[in-house]
Formats: structure tokens, C-alpha cells, sequence
């Protein structure tokens, strides 16, 4: 079931806001999985994924996460945060500007404190959330989506916003 824009917004602050709080209290960063995550091929192409992302992000390595799950990532304090397998964003429609960065396309919302980017046209969405503080927030997409291009196969047929 689609979060509506404002609920989807909200969860990607409250991630954000999370991940500022809470980075240096515990053994890892805490980042919930997607829900409901993904299974079969899904997962392990989310898996796949995961050992391709670069070690480094923006100059920062990376960041454990906990629950350890193979559907996230993250490098860096405060962290950016990938989560694979996520639904698509309810604020996406069919005039929704774009953004392509080596053959993945981005779709942009601006946070309150940063950027959550999620892919459009994969068969699976990944999500990647920039604190401001890596301001412009895209760079880091120029470091991450060849592995995406490459683990993550186009969806067949093209998904509709």
C-alpha cells in the first residue's frame, strides 16, 4: 500500500533525524529495513547490490547498521543512508522532473535537513538519503549508481509514475 507524500516525507525526516541522533550511541547506526522486504530474487539482488556499493562515499567509509540487514547501507557521520527494495515514492507522477546519473534515473524530494533520492524505471528502487551537510546532496550519487546500473536490471515494462 503507497504512503501518501507527506507520511513518506515525514519517514525519510524521522531516518534522517534518527541517523543524526543516534550515530555515534550505538555499536551501529540503526536503519530500518524496507518494509515489507524483499524476497527470492529480490533479495539477493539487493544482496548482490550491497557487495558492489563503493567503500567510500564522499571521502567517508562505511557505517554499520543494525539491524545488519542486506537491504541497507551507509558510509559516513552524519550517515548517507541506502535502503534497497523500497517502495516507490508517493510523490513521483508522471511530470516529476528527473535526475540521470551513469543511466539511473533519480527522483529528487527535498528533506528538511538534505535529500532523499530514490531510482525510478529499475526493478527494484533503491533509496539514498544526503544530509545537507554533503551539500550538493547529488554528488553522492555519482559514487553509487554504476554499482546500481550494474546489479539492478531495468523493471520490464517500464514502470508508469
Amino acid at each position: 500500500m503507497p504512503l501518501s507524500s507527506s507520511r513518506a516525507v515525514r519517514g525519510a525526516l524521522a531516518l534522517l533525524g534518527t541517523t543524526f541522533l543516534l550515530a555515534g550511541c550505538s555499536r551501529g547506526l540503526p536503519v530500518p529495513p524496507p518494509e515489507p522486504q524483499p524476497s527470492g530474487s529480490a533479495y539477493f539482488a539487493c544482496a548482490n547490490l550491497k557487495a558492489q556499493l563503493p567503500e567510500r562515499v564522499l571521502g567517508n567509509g562505511t557505517t554499520a547498521t543494525t539491524p545488519w540487514s542486506s537491504l541497507t547501507t551507509a558510509w559516513g557521520d552524519p550517515a548517507i543512508v541506502l535502503r534497497c527494495g523500497v517502495p516507490a515514492p508517493a510523490a513521483l507522477t508522471p511530470t516529476s522532473q528527473l535526475i540521470t546519473i551513469d543511466g539511473v534515473d533519480w527522483f529528487p524530494e527535498q528533506l528538511e535537513r538534505g535529500y532523499l533520492f530514490t531510482t525510478y524505471g529499475l526493478s527494484l528502487n533503491v533509496e539514498v538519503a544526503v544530509p545537507s551537510a554533503y551539500s550538493p546532496e547529488a554528488d553522492a550519487l555519482t559514487e553509487i549508481s554504476a554499482s546500481i546500473a550494474e546489479t539492478i536490471p531495468a523493471a520490464s515494462p517500464p514502470p508508469s509514475p
